[in-house]
């Protein structure tokens, strides 16, 4: 099959004036050459497109392909993950990974807990602060609290400071974290549990839990907080282990859950953090996973449980193409 490749690599992006922080979410050239190494492996042949108007403008010349690999974030507005796959849509062409709502659903941290929470799943109470006046429907949470941008991901503007001790410096703490990133803030009780990350690949009553992962921040780690700068230095900062305790597995069951009632497809990365009582709390979903080799969090969490990294974005592909009835079956 002929596979496009979409994606949004850091270097494109570097010219505009970005920092390092707001470059976060896009890809290494080692990324993408890892997944296009596997996918030629496969027997697949592969074409580079890149972003969404390198995408555009294939397809207005009348380019197309048998699958796309989607790994585009996109680059503005709280509904860029969903770009690439509406535009896929129009045209009629198949990809992997979650369609256009659910990609919009999970970017909003806020659209996406209401939907969870109405499903059952644990996840905290939260407020959304779009302007000052919202700040008093904060403050009647139990703190601490944590703070962090609604549409953001790999720990983007989550740092010590977003842990807000008092009810008197959270106006500051929100005004200035929505200066930061020009969106609004989501408010939600600091839980002082263990931290999961869980990894799910396929569809309806194939999709499974390959493995939850226990992160755990060293001693030089920002403290209490699975930060945008620990993960930049997972490496030297956190601790990764599998967990299959009781508490692990229920965060595993919610995972699952959660996977399915925000409609994610093929695979995705969900994240948890239990309470003082040892329940785990929904947190988020990444529907667009990481998937560098060894610095991303479903590869690692694959690997140690024993999926290498060329089985894991084959489970993907299988995943896409059954759900397609493009050829044999995930």
């Amino acid at each position: 099959m002929r596979i496009g490749l979409t994606y949004d690599l850091r270097d494109d992006y570097r010219g505009m004036g970005l920092s390092e922080e707001a470059l976060a979410e896009f890809d290494s050239p080692e990324t993408v050459a890892a997944i296009e190494g596997v996918l030629r492996g496969l027997g697949h042949e592969t074409d580079r497109i890149g972003h969404v108007r390198h995408l555009a403008a294939r397809l207005v010349k009348g380019d197309t392909w048998g699958l796309v690999f989607n790994i585009a974030e996109g680059l503005e507005g709280r509904s860029r993950e969903a770009q690439v796959p509406a535009l896929l849509e129009a045209y009629g062409i198949p990809y992997v990974f979650s369609d256009p709502l659910t990609l919009a659903v999970t970017l909003d941290k806020a659209v996406a807990k209401r939907l969870v929470r109405d499903a059952g799943i644990p996840t905290t109470p939260f407020a959304l602060i779009e302007s000052d006046d919202d700040v008093a429907a904060a403050r009647a949470l139990p703190f601490p609290v944590f703070i962090k941008p609604l549409a953001e991901g790999t720990g983007k503007g989550c740092t010590t400071a977003s842990k807000v001790t008092s009810p008197a410096a959270l106006a500051e703490a929100a005004r200035a974290l929505r200066g930061r990133f020009n969106q609004p803030v989501i408010a939600e009780p600091y839980l002082s549990g263990r931290e999961f990350t869980v990894g799910v690949v396929g569809n309806g009553d194939r999709a499974r839990v390959i493995a939850v992962l226990e992160v755990l921040l060293g001693a030089n780690a920002d403290p209490g907080v699975y930060s945008f700068d620990n993960k930049e230095l997972c490496d030297s900062r956190v601790n990764y282990r599998l967990a299959d305790d009781a508490e692990a597995r229920a965060a595993a069951g919610s995972a699952l859950a959660a996977y399915k009632t925000l409609g994610c497809r093929d695979a995705s990365r969900l994240d948890f953090r239990s309470d003082g009582n040892g329940v785990p709390h929904f947190m988020e979903v990444n529907a667009l996973a990481g998937l560098h080799p060894t610095h991303s969090d479903l590869p690692i969490l694959s690997t140690m449980a024993g999926l290498a990294y060329e089985d894991l974005i084959g489970q993907i592909m299988e995943a896409a193409i059954a759900r397609y009835g493009l050829v044999g079956s995930a």
